[in-house]
């Protein structure tokens, strides 16, 4: 239960309102029912004419007596004066449609006690959804490297559906069960606090019983949800890699591989889902042979000489205690499906718990950008392996830089650590001598400005995709970015314009047209630093054309990284770092490192003739 309480205390909070409602009511419906009950011990006297004591009126104020037996003495005063005046017939007529009354009550009591129930349980699973969201933004992009998407995405997804399914779905019965076993057991303690203490011996075995079965289901479950998160993950790589798969027909190994991990996970569900239906028998044998036990010494009292209950009483009781078998059993059974809910928090809770390493200075400094960025003595390593190994970088404000160098010799690192999408760990980076870690992380990114090798875009139309990331920008600023980045010619030849959705990741638009939306989308934004990462290493010749024109107007009078394969983009830059296993080892202009005959001219040399434009 301690699981379940810390999840409350959580997300509560904010619906206190509701919980104070739903505990009222659910209070009321306890007290109705035990007053409902009541009239059967009326009802059994009459029918089998077994109360034949005569009964006097007591005043309700300055008695000595205790306050049920006053209770009890005038309620079978005025029963008995009800058969005297009117006949048994007519008496119990009366106590059905009391019966009625009571029972009207306490059922629209017990609607209200769930009707406030049900915005707790969408407001709490909303919040974790909202959370989880917000943490995922937040997070650094190290985080993600270790995870995987498709555990992500079914974390939020079946994880929150689990959460709401067992835990949201059980608030009902978690509220409202404890109050009706309280007040039931006042009420059977009040009748006869010998039975009461018997039956308090008896039950507790029976919660031992189901709790040992409930943390068995806890652990199974966890382990079924990481096997879905592996799942999802496999769904999402099938996704990313479709084309692949299809072209080295590989469909039936991919088949086969998600097969197995069904199976699997099918087997897991088959073990949980068998345990879980074990709780209702169970839970039903046990509170039969609890029944049974008091039945036997309730009975053994009854039929002694000193009998401490009358035998309608005992019904009365036992009616009592049968319906607290009831809330019982739904209390362990809902205690029981939690345990599947806690399993899926669990794994919630290393997404909202995890550390975000990359955070804003407790005093953060102003930032200006008047003179150069400088890397001081950098050195970067994403796990074991040092990636920047001692680098130092002097960009003056305007320069153009292009970063060059083979497959992981450290170029899209280089541009990655300026706007702390990572964080080094020794040397720094500076922007006017001031330690971007002493700068606010949005002030910083907004400094800047990205175009990827990849474009990544938005499922929705060219508008909001050009305005994504410019709080304020009017319809003429994004049409005139899209002109400047050679993209406003195909977006008005599409059905709705600027209104035309692009699809998925843009899938509806060629590469060339996704990477100028990609440039246009900077050109809004105006940045001062711009980081061209391959932005047209997977283009076509024409689409490379009309984007280089675009970058070329993007570019003007603008600090700019490239990290680049094509001579093109890189033969005019102010320098060119070449880089290798994380050190610069060459910088200068095309020209004189060319000259030079080294790294840079064996790089050149290996992709054939420098006046094209072919990849190098």
């Amino acid at each position: 239960m301690r699981g379940i309480i810390h999840i409350l205390k959580r997300f509560l909070p904010p619906y206190k309102k509701y919980v104070s409602l739903a505990f009222i009511f659910n209070l009321l419906t306890a007290v109705l029912n035990v007053f409902s009950l009541a009239t059967i011990i009326p009802i059994l006297q009459v029918l089998f004419k077994v109360n034949t004591q005569t009964f006097e009126f007591i005043a309700w104020k300055g008695t000595d007596k205790a306050f049920i037996d006053v209770v009890l003495n005038n309620v079978n005063w005025y029963v008995t004066s009800l058969i005297e005046t009117y006949g048994g017939s007519y008496t119990l007529m009366m106590l059905a449609i009391a019966l009625i009354v009571m029972t009207l009550l306490k059922t629209a009591s017990a609607y209200f006690g769930s009707y406030f129930i049900i915005p707790i349980r969408t407001g709490v699973v909303k919040d974790i959804r909202n959370n989880i969201n917000d943490k995922i933004l937040s997070l650094p992009l190290g985080f993600f490297s270790e995870e995987r998407k498709g555990d992500i995405l079914a974390r939020i997804s079946g994880d929150v559906n689990e959460v709401e399914n067992s835990v949201m779905s059980s608030l009902d019965m978690l509220f409202k069960n404890p109050i009706l076993i309280v007040i039931y057991l006042v009420t059977m303690t009040i009748l006869s606090w010998q039975l009461t203490l018997f039956v308090l011996v008896v039950l507790p075995i029976m919660g031992f019983i189901m709790g040992r079965v409930g943390r068995n289901l806890k652990r199974s479950s966890f382990e079924a949800q990481n096997k879905w998160g592996e799942l999802m993950s496999q769904v999402e790589e099938t996704l990313s890699g479709l084309r692949i798969i299809k072209a080295f027909v590989a469909e039936d190994k991919i088949s086969k591989r998600f097969h197995h991990g069904s199976n699997q996970f099918r087997r897991m569900s088959n073990r949980i889902s068998r345990r879980q239906q074990l709780a209702h028998p169970m839970s039903e044998l046990l509170g039969t042979i609890t029944i049974a036990i008091v039945l036997w010494f309730g009975g053994s009292l009854i039929l002694g000489n000193n009998s401490i209950i009358d035998a309608a009483t005992f019904i009365y009781y036992l009616t009592i205690f049968y319906s607290i078998i009831n809330p019982a059993k739904e209390f362990s059974r809902s205690a029981y499906a939690v345990q599947r809910g806690l399993a899926s928090m669990e794994r919630i809770d290393k997404i909202l718990d995890a550390k975000n390493t990359i955070t804003d200075p407790n005093v953060p400094i102003k930032l200006t950008f008047n003179k150069s960025i400088n890397y001081k003595d950098v050195w970067f390593k994403y796990n074991n392996d040092w990636v920047i190994k001692g680098v130092n970088l002097t960009i003056e404000k305007g320069e153009t830089v292009a970063l060059v160098g083979q497959s992981g010799s450290g170029k899209s690192t280089m541009a990655d650590i300026l706007p702390r999408f990572y964080d080094i760990q020794k040397g720094g980076i500076f922007i006017d001598d001031t330690n971007i870690k002493d700068l606010k992380i949005n002030e910083l990114r907004s400094l800047m400005g990205n175009v990827n090798q990849d474009p990544i875009l938005f499922n929705d139309t060219f508008y909001n995709n050009i305005a994504f990331g410019v709080k304020e920008a009017s319809e003429s600023q994004i049409i005139q970015a899209a002109k400047v980045a050679n993209a406003h010619e195909f977006i008005m030849a599409t059905e709705k314009g600027y209104l035309t959705n692009i699809g998925d990741r843009g899938g509806k638009l060629s590469g060339g047209q996704r990477q100028r939306i990609s440039i246009a989308r900077a050109i809004l934004k105006n940045p001062e630093i711009l980081i061209l990462d391959e932005a047209t290493s997977a283009l076509d010749t024409d689409s490379e054309r009309l984007v280089q024109e675009a970058l070329d107007v993007l570019m003007k009078d603008r600090t700019t990284i490239i990290i680049a394969h094509r001579l093109s983009t890189i033969k005019n830059a102010d320098k060119i770092c070449v880089l290798k296993d994380g050190e610069i080892v060459e910088s200068g202009k095309h020209e004189t490192l060319y000259a030079q005959n080294g790294y840079y001219t064996k790089l050149c040399d290996m992709q054939g003739n420098l006046m094209t434009e072919e990849s190098f």
